[in-house]
C-alpha cells in the first residue's frame, strides 16, 4: 500500500468513529523530506479519499515559521493564509490545506493524526486538566488554551524545543484536543489506544444518553418552540438532555463553548427558554447577530437549528458531544469553557467560516 493510501485509510478509521471526530473536525498527515500531504480544509474523515490531501512544499512552510506578521490579529491571519496557499505545490491550486497545516508540518513524524475526543476533552475541558495530564500523561505535552492556526503552531514549536520524543509524541492542546504523532501508522494506533484506554479508566461516570430522540414530532409545545424559527430543526431529548433542561442553573455545564468545533458546528452561545413560546422571540432577536444554532426549552429539550437539515443535525451532533464533555470534565475537577477571546476569534475568523460552509454541503 502506498502513503497515500495508508493516510486516507488511517483517516477513515478515525473519521468513521465519532467517538474521535465529529462532522469536518480533525486532521491527518504524512510526510517526507519535501513534501508534506495534508488534509484538506473541512473535508470530514471520514470520506477523504487520496485526491483529499493537499500537497505542501515544506521548504515554504518552514520559511512562514521564521517570518514576522503584523501584530494585529485579522491582518496576521490574512498574510499567514496567503503564505499557506503559495506553498501548495502546482496542481494543487484548487485545494485549500487544513488550518493546522503548520503544526503538522513542524512535528518531527512522518504520521501525524489530531482529532477531538469526547473523551480526552473531558481532560482538556476540565479545570484539573493540565495537573491531570500530567499525571496520567507525564511524556505528553500540554499547550495551554491559545488561537488555532499560526498561534498555536508556534507555541507548540517553542514547547517541543525542550520536548524530545524518540517514536511516539502526544500533545495535548488545552480546549480543542490531541495530536499524535508516530514514526508509523501502525504507532498512531498504539498510542490512540493508550490514550484512551487509560482516561476511560479515570473516568467517576458515563453521560447517561439513553432514551435519545432525533426527532421533533408534531406536539404543540414543539410547534410553539419552532414558530418563526427560520431554518430546519432536530429535537433532541434524552436523559441528561431532560436533567440539563431542568432549569437555567442545571444548564450551566453546557450552557458556553469548550472547543473551536463546537462554535463552528453547535455555536457559542446557545439559548435557554424558560417556555416554548419564548423561543421564537429570543432566537429572532439574535437571527441578525449571531444566529442561535442550539436552543434549550426548559423542561421539554434541546433544538438543534441550521441552514440546512444536515447542519441542524451537526449542532445536535456537537451538542451531544458538549454533554459528554462535560460528564467527563466531573473527574478533573468540572468543566471549563474556553476564554472569551478566544471564542471571539473563532466566531469572526474566516477559516473557521470556511471549514463550517464545507462541512454541512
Amino acid at each position: 500500500m502506498s502513503h497515500i493510501e495508508t493516510l486516507t485509510a488511517l483517516s477513515r478509521h478515525y473519521g468513521e468513529n465519532h467517538d474521535y471526530v465529529i462532522a469536518g473536525g480533525g486532521n491527518t498527515s504524512y510526510k517526507d523530506g519535501s513534501t508534506l500531504y495534508v488534509k484538506g480544509s473541512g473535508i470530514a474523515l471520514a470520506e477523504v479519499a487520496p485526491e483529499s490531501f493537499v500537497k505542501m512544499d515544506r521548504r515554504v512552510l518552514r520559511m512562514i515559521m521564521t517570518k514576522t506578521y503584523p501584530s494585529n490579529p485579522e491582518e496576521r491571519e490574512q498574510a499567514v493564509l496567503a503564505d499557506m496557499m503559495s506553498a501548495r505545490l502546482p496542481g494543487e491550486e484548487q485545494k485549500r490545506p487544513s488550518v493546522e497545516t503548520l503544526l503538522h508540518d513542524i512535528l518531527p513524524f512522518p504520521w501525524v493524526v489530531h482529532t477531538h475526543p469526547a473523551l480526552v476533552n473531558g481532560l482538556t475541558c476540565s479545570r484539573q486538566g493540565e495537573t491531570s495530564a500530567k499525571r496520567l500523561f507525564p511524556e505528553a505535552i500540554w499547550i495551554p488554551s491559545t488561537n488555532p492556526g499560526y498561534i498555536l503552531s508556534q507555541k507548540v514549536q517553542q514547547a517541543m524545543e525542550s520536548h524530545r520524543a524518540e517514536h511516539e509524541a502526544v500533545i495535548f492542546l488545552q480546549n480543542h484536543g490531541v495530536f499524535v504523532g508516530a514514526d508509523t501508522a501502525e504507532g498512531i494506533h498504539e498510542t490512540y489506544r493508550y490514550i484512551m484506554d487509560k482516561l476511560a479508566a479515570n473516568m467517576r461516570r458515563q453521560p447517561d444518553l439513553s432514551g435519545s430522540v432525533s426527532s421533533w414530532g408534531a406536539s404543540d409545545s414543539v410547534r410553539a418552540a419552532l414558530a418563526g424559527i427560520a431554518g430546519n430543526a432536530v429535537f433532541l431529548r434524552n436523559q441528561a438532555a431532560a436533567t440539563l433542561v431542568e432549569n437555567r442553573a442545571s444548564f450551566a455545564p453546557v450552557a458556553s463553548a469548550f472547543t473551536p468545533d463546537h462554535i463552528v458546528y453547535a455555536g457559542s452561545d446557545p439559548l435557554f427558554a424558560e417556555d416554548p413560546a419564548d423561543a421564537p422571540t429570543l432566537w429572532n432577536r439574535r437571527k441578525d447577530s449571531k444566529p442561535a444554532k442550539i436552543i434549550a426549552v426548559k423542561g421539554m429539550g434541546i433544538f438543534g437549528i441550521g441552514d440546512s437539515e444536515k447542519a441542524a443535525s451537526l449542532a445536535a451532533e456537537l451538542f451531544i458531544d458538549a454533554v459528554k464533555i462535560a460528564v467527563y470534565a466531573e473527574s478533573f475537577g468540572g468543566y471549563q469553557f474556553m476564554p472569551q477571546d478566544q471564542i471571539d476569534f473563532i466566531n469572526n475568523w474566516e477559516v473557521e467560516r470556511y471549514r463550517s460552509k464545507v462541512s454541512v454541503k
